[in-house]
């Protein structure tokens, strides 16, 4: 069998033994210390959050880098047990904040307050100031915010969402999807405060009504608002002992 001259020369080139004077390329090694702060922005930004905050550990350098706040310009959580963690920085820089809990339990938290047995009100107590509290710190530390998504988060309040919208004048776009405890009062808050707001979404947020939905639209004709489901929803409905006694009810009350 013939070999054809081009294969042979390849065979011959790969079997070819080095020369007694050969000595090898020295290895240039580099630690990652080496890297200037830029630089290692870059690699940090490609870790998760706990990854981030391990490697900082190593070295107070990388502690610098982590401490940055041109690191954090995006935070997401996907469970709010990670809100209570000391593994991200709020600063100025953030820009874009979400937290979507998708959790069996937010079925329970969706539950009217009056209508929840002493266990479900176990299950929530443990959790239930957590995203309040969170944007609380995020009002005080994190004005130049410009998109937010708030979604299977069922103790929000409205309340909490107007200070958000006073204290993040550049907010853009708020997404809002399984909310409970959102109803037309954070509707109002946004005709009143989301001066910069260009999009909301209020999907599945169960009391906010049509009418409310309305009067948003008619005092903000420019805001693209979206609200799958929530005004087609039933809402909550307190029990008739809490709400206004009738006469009946008037007539066993002390004077």
């Amino acid at each position: 069998m013939s070999t054809s001259p081009e294969l042979g020369r390849s065979s011959r080139r790969q079997v070819r033994p080095l020369g007694s004077g050969h000595t090898p390329r020295p290895l240039h090694t580099m630690h990652i210390t080496q890297l200037n702060h830029e630089c290692l922005l870059h690699l940090f930004s490609f870790l998760d959050k706990d990854s981030r905050k391990n490697l900082a550990r190593t070295c107070p350098q990388l502690q610098d880098v982590f401490e940055d706040p041109a690191l954090w310009p995006l935070l997401h959580f996907r469970s709010l047990t990670e809100l209570t963690k000391d593994n991200f920085l709020l600063s100025p820089a953030l820009r874009s904040l979400s937290i979507c809990w998708h959790s069996s339990r937010v079925q329970v938290c969706s539950i009217e307050d009056w209508l929840k047995s002493a266990f479900q009100r176990g299950i929530c107590s443990p959790h239930e100031s957590l995203v309040n509290d969170f944007l609380l710190q995020v009002c005080d530390r994190c004005p130049n915010l410009v998109s937010v998504t708030l979604s299977g988060c069922g103790h929000v309040t409205d309340d909490c969402l107007a200070r958000l919208l006073r204290c993040c004048p550049r907010l853009r776009t708020l997404r809002l999807e399984n909310c409970a405890r959102v109803t037309n009062r954070t509707l109002m808050a946004v005709a009143a405060h989301g001066c910069a707001l260009q999009t909301l979404h209020v999907d599945f947020c169960r009391n906010v009504s049509a009418a409310g939905l309305r009067r948003l639209r008619a005092a903000c004709p420019l805001l693209a608002v979206h609200a799958e489901h929530s005004a087609t929803m039933i809402p909550d409905q307190p029990p008739r002992c809490l709400s206004a006694p009738g006469p009946a009810l008037r007539k066993l009350l002390p004077r």
